[in-house]
């Protein structure tokens, strides 16, 4: 469960850029996104504040023969209160998590 969310953090990820991209409009509904897919950077933005994703391809993650693609993705708020970087944050996790939990 998603408790204190900072206004900026990073976190890895299992998952390739089009999965993250492809994930964003469930995960971050209601929001005006904008995809600056060169720069690697995705900007959501809601009447109250903002959220940037920006991504760095790592090397895939291998255990054996399987291989998991990792992405280092760094949230930037700005313009939120804590109760509601909270709620995106639950959403987005919720939306972009993996069966099996």
């Amino acid at each position: 469960m998603t408790v204190d969310v900072p206004e900026s953090f990073e976190r890895v990820m299992g998952c390739e850029t089009r999965e993250l991209l492809a994930w964003l409009p469930v995960a971050l509904p209601n929001a005006d996104v904008t995809v600056e897919l060169a720069a690697q950077r995705a900007i959501a933005r809601w009447p109250e504040g903002s959220l940037t994703l920006a991504w760095e391809v790592l090397e895939p993650r291998r255990i054996a023969l399987l291989q998991i693609p990792q992405l280092r993705v760094s949230f930037r708020y700005g313009g939120f209160e804590d109760h509601r970087r909270r709620d995106i944050q639950r959403r987005f996790d919720l939306a972009t998590q993996r069966g099996g939990g």
